[in-house]
């Protein structure tokens, strides 16, 4: 099973930009899509974005054109690049492995101990 460790998270006004980073062990990294969660107060943890080992992508529309997911295969890594950040974006952002439903929490296999992003107005 992969284990997963998430970095990059901050704080930032609104309109700037934070790069996640995802470092993966263990398991076979080409057998799983790699995701990114977040999850804000009160709130279920929600859907950001995936990219499959060729690399196809998902992304939650809330995020389209504003964040770019991207993995360096032959380093086990996974990114999440962040731009025009928004108050909204707020949230503890988990990175995850899974083998089954991309965009639901329930199937992933190993998550992260998250990463806090903070943007404030």
């Amino acid at each position: 099973q992969v284990q997963v460790v998430e970095s990059g998270g901050g704080l930032v006004q609104a309109g700037g930009s934070l790069r996640l980073s995802c470092a993966t062990s263990g398991g076979d990294f080409a057998d799983y899509v790699m995701g990114w969660f977040r999850q804000a107060p009160g709130k279920r943890r929600e859907f950001v974005s995936a990219i499959t080992w060729t690399s196809y992508t998902y992304y939650r529309d809330s995020v389209k054109g504003r964040f770019s997911i991207s993995r360096d295969n032959a380093k086990n890594m996974v990114y999440l690049q962040m731009n025009s950040l928004k108050p909204e974006d707020t949230a503890v952002y988990y990175c995850g492995a899974t083998r089954s439903i991309i965009r639901d929490s329930a199937t992933y296999e190993s998550w992260g101990q998250g990463t806090q992003v903070t943007v404030s107005s």
